[in-house]
């Protein structure tokens, strides 16, 4: 009985062979290609070396919520955290890096305390971003990126890292609102690089001017002294307001922007109003513009000299006192000066002793110094009567005075056809109105109060004073222009001492009780 063995071969593959000396010929597994290169060196090359801040390459074999793997040949992938695949915040890595990417990082740590190496590729554009940026700032070329956030003060715009554009360079002027800019790619100049610090800042604005440098020139030289412009309110600020003309901005001193005293800007113009401008001066070097506001509008003290006139009585009230004298207001802006020597015949040590601020009181103008803006009063003169000026002649005209000059009563507004045409005129029209059986007012020392009751007699009134003298009084000082409140409606004069001829048709219209002695009256 024969032993009959199976033999199971490990595969299917032939075995080797024997020569026919019985020597054993191993099967051929592969072919040698390596031609002459030693196995070791093979092997070196095969095995990537890096240390931490080295740049390396790779493929994106995962991606992850959390992290991407990328292959970079080494004896593991390297992990690149959600975080550090870019300077954006809050986006999925899937919208950073596909699978089978090819995309550059930095290596972080070759082997962190879970042994993993990790990786960034944020940082590895910021490398290649800062020479390429620092190359563009030497050259003084244009960076462009899309705008990918809002933050406090301006826009972060994404040239390869995360490069701040303040609000007021995103335009040619400021820009409240910057949500619209998100998304959009934009080009801007860098004009601060600080690498140790990792900070970029960018203007619009600058290359914004750069392109339209030309037609800056253009508008610049069209643009002529003495014209006037209509333009917008780009902003405001302390020490005036800038308009844009169209194409460029202008500035108006806040001493140009009104006739009267302002105290800051934004009381005459806000952001975004039309205003009608005139060019005072076009600096081609520096590209300055000087507009005026005021220059279109009437100027107070022109209008007040026109329609006023040396010798004629004004109703004004009194807005400071100082040692020489006494401010007051006779328009709306217009301020002048009663010097202490023309407030009563007899001497006067301060001008407190015949008048106090807020007192309302007829004066007369015995000055116009229109270049110098400023106008001499008196109060002294005042007393002696005269003419009155034109937006009182409805009240304190001929009609309102007999054949002899002894006032004879108001003026009836309610059965004329006169219409007020100032707010002097408008007080008188509604007090006859609420009062139709007022008679004529007292006279008092330095001033006109409207008073009730039946008229005093003529002859119980003081007699006016000599003009003489007045006559011997020294010049008034001059004065200059103020903001008080336009004075109130003056009240009617009171009848004279003595029939007497009217002066150019008009009557003496202020009582002289401060013209009646040499010593001080007593003051209201």
């Amino acid at each position: 009985m024969s032993d009959e063995r199976s033999t199971t071969l490990l595969s299917d593959e032939p075995m080797g062979n024997f020569d026919p000396e019985g020597n054993y010929i191993p099967r051929k597994i592969t072919e040698d290609d390596l031609g002459e290169v030693p196995l070791e060196g093979v092997m070196a090359d095969t095995i990537i070396e890096f240390e931490d801040g080295d740049l390396v390459a790779g493929t994106v074999v995962k991606i992850d919520r959390d992290e991407v793997l990328l292959d970079i040949g080494f004896k593991s992938e390297g992990v690149i955290p959600a975080r550090e695949l870019s300077i954006r915040n809050d986006v999925h890595p899937e919208e950073i890096v596909t699978l089978g990417e090819h995309i550059e990082a930095l290596v972080l740590q070759k082997e962190d305390k879970e042994g993993r190496l990790v990786l960034s590729k944020k940082r590895a554009q910021y490398e290649r971003a800062w020479s390429t940026i620092e190359k563009l700032k030497d050259a003084d070329e244009v960076v462009k990126g899309p705008v990918i956030e809002v933050v406090k003060g301006g826009l972060i715009v994404d040239i390869g890292l995360r490069g701040f554009l303040p609000a007021s360079l995103v335009e040619l002027r400021r820009v409240r609102e910057l949500q619209p800019y998100v998304g959009r790619v934009i080009e801007a100049k860098i004009i601060e690089l600080d690498r140790n610090r990792n900070n970029v800042v960018l203007s619009r604005r600058a290359w914004l001017e750069e392109a339209q440098k030309e037609q800056r020139g253009d508008f610049l030289a069209n643009l002529k002294p003495g014209e006037r412009r209509r333009g917008v309110v780009s902003s405001v600020v302390n020490f005036g307001a800038f308009v844009d003309l169209g194409g460029m901005d202008g500035l108006v001193h806040v001493s140009e922007l009104s006739w009267k005293h302002v105290d800051h800007p934004s009381s005459v113009v806000q952001v975004g109003d039309e205003i009608d401008v005139e060019v005072l001066d076009v600096d081609l070097d520096k590209e300055r513009i000087s507009l005026s506001l005021k220059a279109t509008q009437t100027d107070p003290w022109q209008e007040f000299a026109d329609s006023h006139e040396v010798g004629q009585l004004v109703y004004g009230r009194i807005t400071k006192l100082v040692p020489f004298g006494a401010f007051v207001q006779v328009g709306d802006g217009i301020e002048g000066l009663v010097h202490i020597s023309e407030m009563a015949v007899h001497h006067v040590d301060l001008p407190e002793q015949v008048v106090s601020p807020g007192e309302e009181l007829w004066v007369k103008i015995i000055d116009i110094d229109l270049q110098r803006r400023r106008i001499s009063l008196s109060i002294k003169q005042a007393a002696e009567g005269g003419e009155v000026s034109e937006e009182y002649r409805e009240a304190f005209g001929e009609h309102a005075y007999d054949e002899e000059g002894n006032y004879i009563g108001t003026y009836e507004y309610a059965d004329s056809e006169f219409t007020p045409e100032t707010e002097a005129q408008a007080a008188w029209a509604d007090y006859v109105v609420e009062n139709p059986g007022a008679v004529a007012p007292e006279a008092t020392p330095h001033g006109v109060n409207p008073v009730s009751g039946p008229a005093p007699d003529p002859g119980s009134a003081p007699d006016p004073a000599p003009a003489s003298e007045s006559a011997s009084a020294p010049e008034p000082a001059p004065v200059a222009g103020s903001l008080a409140d336009e004075p109130e409606a003056p009240a009617a004069p009171a009848p004279p001492a003595e029939p007497a001829p009217v002066a150019e048709g008009v009557a003496d219209v202020v009582g002289s009780a401060a013209a009646q002695t040499d010593e001080p009256s007593s003051v209201d």
